[in-house]
Protein backbone atom coordinates (compact mmCIF):
# COMPACT_ATOMS: atom_id res chain seq x y z
CA UNK A 1 0.00 0.00 0.00
CA UNK A 2 1.12 3.44 -0.62
CA UNK A 3 1.20 6.16 1.80
CA UNK A 4 -1.42 8.24 0.60
CA UNK A 5 -3.94 5.52 0.54
CA UNK A 6 -4.01 6.09 4.29
CA UNK A 7 -4.20 10.01 4.06
CA UNK A 8 -7.50 11.58 5.30
CA UNK A 9 -9.57 12.72 2.39
CA UNK A 10 -9.65 16.45 2.84
CA UNK A 11 -12.53 16.71 0.06
CA UNK A 12 -15.99 17.38 1.38
CA UNK A 13 -18.50 14.83 0.92
CA UNK A 14 -20.90 15.17 -1.98
CA UNK A 15 -24.56 14.85 -1.57
CA UNK A 16 -25.12 11.19 -2.20
CA UNK A 17 -22.38 10.59 0.11
CA UNK A 18 -23.92 12.11 2.95
CA UNK A 19 -27.55 11.20 2.54
CA UNK A 20 -27.99 7.95 4.14
CA UNK A 21 -30.61 4.98 2.89
CA UNK A 22 -33.52 6.71 5.24
CA UNK A 23 -33.15 9.90 4.02
CA UNK A 24 -33.38 9.17 0.85
CA UNK A 25 -36.31 7.18 1.51
CA UNK A 26 -38.15 9.82 3.65
CA UNK A 27 -37.64 12.53 0.69
CA UNK A 28 -39.18 10.23 -1.88
CA UNK A 29 -41.99 9.37 -0.01
CA UNK A 30 -42.75 13.05 0.91
CA UNK A 31 -42.11 13.54 -3.10
CA UNK A 32 -44.71 11.07 -3.51
CA UNK A 33 -47.60 12.31 -1.49
CA UNK A 34 -47.35 16.04 -2.56
CA UNK A 35 -47.35 14.60 -6.27
CA UNK A 36 -50.44 12.13 -5.24
CA UNK A 37 -52.00 15.28 -3.31
CA UNK A 38 -51.38 17.51 -6.86
CA UNK A 39 -53.24 15.32 -9.00
CA UNK A 40 -56.09 15.13 -6.51
CA UNK A 41 -56.31 18.62 -6.12
CA UNK A 42 -56.19 19.10 -9.59
CA UNK A 43 -58.69 16.69 -10.05
CA UNK A 44 -61.23 18.82 -8.11
CA UNK A 45 -60.90 21.50 -9.80
CA UNK A 46 -64.49 21.32 -11.91
CA UNK A 47 -63.18 18.64 -14.29
CA UNK A 48 -63.91 20.09 -17.91
CA UNK A 49 -66.65 22.82 -16.30
CA UNK A 50 -65.51 26.03 -18.39
CA UNK A 51 -65.53 29.03 -16.24
CA UNK A 52 -64.70 32.18 -16.54
CA UNK A 53 -64.15 34.78 -14.05
CA UNK A 54 -64.48 38.51 -13.42
CA UNK A 55 -66.08 40.44 -16.05
CA UNK A 56 -68.52 42.78 -13.68
CA UNK A 57 -66.32 44.51 -12.16
CA UNK A 58 -65.55 41.83 -9.47
CA UNK A 59 -62.44 39.72 -8.83
CA UNK A 60 -65.15 37.24 -7.40
CA UNK A 61 -67.39 36.57 -9.91
CA UNK A 62 -67.33 33.35 -11.67
CA UNK A 63 -70.10 32.66 -14.75
CA UNK A 64 -70.77 28.53 -15.18
CA UNK A 65 -72.53 26.86 -18.29
CA UNK A 66 -75.72 26.45 -16.74
CA UNK A 67 -75.87 22.94 -18.65
CA UNK A 68 -72.70 21.65 -16.66
CA UNK A 69 -74.50 21.57 -13.53
CA UNK A 70 -76.69 18.39 -13.05
CA UNK A 71 -80.15 19.04 -11.55
CA UNK A 72 -80.52 17.71 -7.71
CA UNK A 73 -76.91 17.99 -7.99
CA UNK A 74 -74.08 20.73 -8.24
CA UNK A 75 -70.45 21.18 -9.32
CA UNK A 76 -67.27 22.72 -7.63
CA UNK A 77 -65.99 25.55 -9.10
CA UNK A 78 -62.96 27.40 -8.19
CA UNK A 79 -63.97 27.17 -4.21
CA UNK A 80 -67.58 27.67 -4.96
CA UNK A 81 -70.19 25.47 -4.92
CA UNK A 82 -72.95 25.77 -7.59
CA UNK A 83 -75.87 23.50 -7.44
CA UNK A 84 -78.99 22.94 -9.54
CA UNK A 85 -81.64 21.56 -6.37
CA UNK A 86 -84.45 21.68 -8.88
CA UNK A 87 -84.75 22.58 -12.66
CA UNK A 88 -83.94 26.31 -13.60
CA UNK A 89 -83.26 26.65 -10.23
CA UNK A 90 -79.32 27.76 -9.27
CA UNK A 91 -77.81 28.47 -6.01
CA UNK A 92 -74.28 28.77 -5.19
CA UNK A 93 -72.50 28.84 -1.68
CA UNK A 94 -69.11 29.10 -0.73
CA UNK A 95 -66.95 25.71 -0.71
CA UNK A 96 -65.02 26.89 2.42
CA UNK A 97 -66.20 24.08 5.31
CA UNK A 98 -67.48 26.79 8.25
CA UNK A 99 -65.50 23.90 10.99
CA UNK A 100 -61.69 24.46 10.12
CA UNK A 101 -61.74 26.08 6.64
CA UNK A 102 -60.85 22.88 4.40
CA UNK A 103 -62.21 23.09 1.22
CA UNK A 104 -65.46 20.99 0.28
CA UNK A 105 -64.27 18.29 -2.26
CA UNK A 106 -67.18 16.20 -3.36
CA UNK A 107 -70.63 16.07 -4.22
CA UNK A 108 -72.30 12.60 -3.85
CA UNK A 109 -76.19 11.86 -3.17
CA UNK A 110 -76.97 15.24 -2.50
CA UNK A 111 -74.87 16.36 -0.27
CA UNK A 112 -71.33 18.25 -0.14
CA UNK A 113 -68.26 16.11 1.56
CA UNK A 114 -65.71 17.98 3.57
CA UNK A 115 -62.67 15.61 3.51
CA UNK A 116 -61.10 16.91 6.78
CA UNK A 117 -63.53 16.08 9.04
CA UNK A 118 -65.99 14.58 7.65
CA UNK A 119 -69.25 17.54 7.60
CA UNK A 120 -71.69 17.41 5.09
CA UNK A 121 -73.67 20.22 3.64
CA UNK A 122 -76.92 20.00 1.67
CA UNK A 123 -77.02 20.82 -2.10
CA UNK A 124 -80.48 22.10 -1.55
CA UNK A 125 -80.17 24.54 0.70
CA UNK A 126 -76.50 24.63 2.29
CA UNK A 127 -77.74 23.37 5.46
CA UNK A 128 -75.22 21.50 7.75
CA UNK A 129 -76.30 17.39 7.29
CA UNK A 130 -73.82 15.53 9.44
CA UNK A 131 -70.86 17.86 11.61
CA UNK A 132 -68.52 18.44 13.32
CA UNK A 133 -69.71 21.91 11.23
CA UNK A 134 -71.87 23.73 13.36
CA UNK A 135 -73.27 26.10 10.41
CA UNK A 136 -73.95 25.72 6.96
CA UNK A 137 -72.35 26.99 4.39
CA UNK A 138 -72.11 30.99 3.44
CA UNK A 139 -74.72 31.52 0.26
CA UNK A 140 -73.39 33.78 -2.50
CA UNK A 141 -75.42 34.84 -5.26
CA UNK A 142 -76.23 33.19 -8.30
CA UNK A 143 -77.83 34.49 -11.29
CA UNK A 144 -79.01 32.39 -14.75
CA UNK A 145 -77.90 34.86 -17.50
CA UNK A 146 -78.57 33.34 -20.69
CA UNK A 147 -76.77 29.81 -20.43
CA UNK A 148 -74.45 30.72 -17.62
CA UNK A 149 -74.90 31.13 -14.04
CA UNK A 150 -73.29 33.90 -12.88
CA UNK A 151 -72.18 33.86 -9.39
CA UNK A 152 -70.81 36.89 -7.15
Amino acid sequence: MSPEAHQPDDRAPSLAESLDRRTVLRAAGVGGVLAATGSVLAGCGGGSTPVTSGGSGSANTLKVPAASVPVGSGVIVEGTLVVQPTAGTFLAFDGTCPHQGCAVNKIANGLALCPCHGSTFSVVDGSVKHGPAQQGLAKRSATLTGDQVVIN
